[in-house]
C-alpha cells in the first residue's frame, strides 16, 4: 500500500482536484484506492458526492480502538473508496493532541489497511498544523500543485522547511506546476524553469482549463466529463509519473 498526501500550505492551488482525479485514475486501471478527505471543507467528500455519517466524527477517528475500515464509504467509480470530511474536522487537531504520538495517529490508523488497498491518496487542508505533521509521519509521498507564482513557489520552500523540522524519516516530495496559464509570461518562464527540471518539479503541466470547473458542477472525475480535454490528459501523465516516482527507490 503507498500514501499520498496532496498537499500545499497554500489554498486554492488545485489540490482537492488533483487529489479526486489522481484516486479516480488509480481505480480506473483497476487498483484498489482510498480517498481521504482531511480537510473540513469536505472538497473531495462533495465531488465525490458522498457524505460522512456521524460515526465517523473526529473523536472516533482519533481513538486507536476504532478502525477505519468502519467509516469507509463507496463512491460512484468502481475500486475508489472514500473517508468523508465536513467542518467538525477542524476539531481533528485537538483530538489527535490529546493522544500518545499525535503526530504518529494517522499512520498507525492506516497501518491496517494495508492489504486491502493499493492506493491511499490523503487530501489535506491547505494549513501547517499537527493535522499535516501527522500527514508527514503517514505519507510515501507529498505531491505539491505549485502556481509559478512568487507566493506560490515561496510556499514550497516552507513546506521543506517544515518537512525538515517535523519528519524522522524521508518523504518525497514531488511538486508539479498547477493551473498554468500560458498566457502569462511568468507562467510560460515558470514551465521552462521547473517543469521535469529545478527543485525536483515533476515533468507533467497541469493547465487552468474551465473543464475543471464543469467536472466540479457535475461532481465526477475529469475522464469521466472530458476524456480527451488537455486537463484530462495533464492528469493522466501526472498518475503516470507519480506511479514512476512511488515504484522507484526514495532518494
Amino acid at each position: 500500500m503507498r500514501v499520498i498526501a496532496v498537499w500545499s500550505i497554500k489554498g486554492g492551488v488545485g489540490k482537492t482536484t488533483a487529489a479526486v482525479n489522481l484516486a479516480a485514475l488509480a481505480a480506473r486501471e483497476g487498483a484498489r484506492a482510498l480517498l481521504w478527505d482531511l480537510d473540513p471543507q469536505g472538497g473531495a467528500s462533495f465531488l465525490l458526492r458522498v457524505s460522512p455519517r456521524r460515526k465517523a466524527s473526529p473523536r472516533r477517528l482519533a481513538r486507536r480502538s476504532v478502525e477505519l475500515r468502519r467509516m469507509v464509504r463507496a463512491t460512484d467509480v468502481p475500486n475508489l473508496d472514500l473517508l468523508p470530511s465536513d467542518l467538525t474536522y477542524r476539531t481533528l487537531e485537538l483530538e489527535l493532541n490529546a493522544r500518545k504520538s499525535p503526530s504518529r495517529r494517522l499512520a498507525v490508523k492506516l497501518t491496517p489497511l494495508d492489504g486491502h488497498y493499493d492506493w491511499v491518496v490523503l487530501d489535506c487542508a491547505p494549513s501547517v498544523t499537527l493535522v499535516s505533521e501527522a500527514v508527514l509521519h503517514a505519507a510515501d509521498d507529498l505531491l505539491v500543485p505549485v502556481i509559478p507564482s512568487a507566493l506560490s513557489l515561496r510556499t514550497l520552500e516552507q513546506t521543506r522547511r517544515f518537512i525538515a523540522q517535523t519528519r524522522s524519516k524521508a518523504v518525497r516530495v514531488l511538486p508539479f506546476l498547477s493551473m498554468v496559464d500560458r498566457r502569462r509570461r511568468l507562467h510560460r518562464e515558470g514551465c521552462e524553469r521547473f517543469a521535469g527540471g529545478a527543485e525536483g518539479f515533476l515533468r507533467t503541466i497541469v493547465p487552468m482549463s474551465s473543464i475543471v470547473e464543469r467536472a466540479a458542477e457535475a461532481r465526477l472525475p475529469l475522464f469521466a466529463v472530458a476524456p480527451s480535454s488537455r486537463a484530462t490528459r495533464a492528469f493522466a501523465s501526472l498518475w503516470q509519473e507519480v506511479r514512476e516516482q512511488s515504484a522507484s527507490p526514495t532518494d
